[in-house]
Protein backbone atom coordinates (compact mmCIF):
# COMPACT_ATOMS: atom_id res chain seq x y z
CA UNK A 1 0.00 0.00 0.00
CA UNK A 2 3.11 2.31 0.20
CA UNK A 3 3.70 1.83 -3.21
CA UNK A 4 0.33 2.70 -4.12
CA UNK A 5 0.00 5.61 -1.81
CA UNK A 6 3.39 7.17 -3.32
CA UNK A 7 2.00 6.82 -6.97
CA UNK A 8 -1.19 8.40 -5.58
CA UNK A 9 0.80 11.38 -4.60
CA UNK A 10 2.97 11.56 -7.66
CA UNK A 11 0.12 11.70 -9.87
CA UNK A 12 -2.68 14.04 -7.52
CA UNK A 13 -5.17 11.80 -7.84
CA UNK A 14 -6.18 8.77 -5.41
CA UNK A 15 -6.27 5.48 -7.26
CA UNK A 16 -9.67 3.33 -8.10
CA UNK A 17 -8.64 0.01 -5.99
CA UNK A 18 -10.35 -3.59 -6.02
CA UNK A 19 -8.43 -5.87 -3.27
CA UNK A 20 -9.09 -9.60 -4.37
CA UNK A 21 -7.99 -12.55 -2.51
CA UNK A 22 -4.57 -14.08 -3.96
CA UNK A 23 -4.69 -14.64 -7.50
CA UNK A 24 -2.35 -17.60 -8.95
CA UNK A 25 1.33 -16.70 -9.49
CA UNK A 26 0.34 -14.06 -6.38
CA UNK A 27 3.62 -13.97 -3.36
CA UNK A 28 2.13 -13.51 -0.55
CA UNK A 29 5.52 -12.15 0.96
CA UNK A 30 8.65 -11.30 -0.06
CA UNK A 31 12.05 -10.30 1.35
CA UNK A 32 14.20 -8.37 -0.71
CA UNK A 33 18.24 -7.96 0.69
CA UNK A 34 20.59 -6.18 -1.76
CA UNK A 35 23.46 -6.59 0.36
CA UNK A 36 25.00 -9.23 -1.69
CA UNK A 37 24.53 -7.44 -4.74
CA UNK A 38 25.48 -3.48 -2.88
CA UNK A 39 29.09 -5.24 -1.92
CA UNK A 40 29.94 -6.70 -5.47
CA UNK A 41 28.79 -4.19 -7.74
CA UNK A 42 30.04 -1.25 -5.23
CA UNK A 43 27.21 0.75 -5.85
CA UNK A 44 23.78 1.49 -3.03
CA UNK A 45 20.55 2.64 -4.45
CA UNK A 46 20.38 6.65 -2.27
CA UNK A 47 16.98 7.25 -3.54
CA UNK A 48 13.79 6.81 -1.67
CA UNK A 49 11.13 5.00 -3.40
CA UNK A 50 8.65 8.31 -3.03
CA UNK A 51 11.43 10.44 -4.62
CA UNK A 52 11.83 7.75 -7.07
CA UNK A 53 8.42 7.67 -8.33
CA UNK A 54 7.54 10.94 -8.25
CA UNK A 55 10.78 11.27 -10.85
CA UNK A 56 9.31 8.76 -12.81
CA UNK A 57 6.00 10.09 -13.05
CA UNK A 58 7.61 13.07 -13.98
CA UNK A 59 9.42 11.65 -16.44
CA UNK A 60 6.79 10.04 -18.13
CA UNK A 61 4.56 12.58 -18.65
CA UNK A 62 7.27 14.76 -19.97
CA UNK A 63 8.35 11.40 -22.52
CA UNK A 64 4.71 11.67 -23.60
CA UNK A 65 3.66 14.95 -23.19
CA UNK A 66 0.84 14.16 -20.82
CA UNK A 67 -1.01 17.15 -19.03
CA UNK A 68 -0.38 17.37 -14.97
Amino acid sequence: MDFIAAIETALGREAEKEFLPLQAGDVPATYADIEALADYVGYRPGTDINAGIQNFVDWYRDYYRQPR
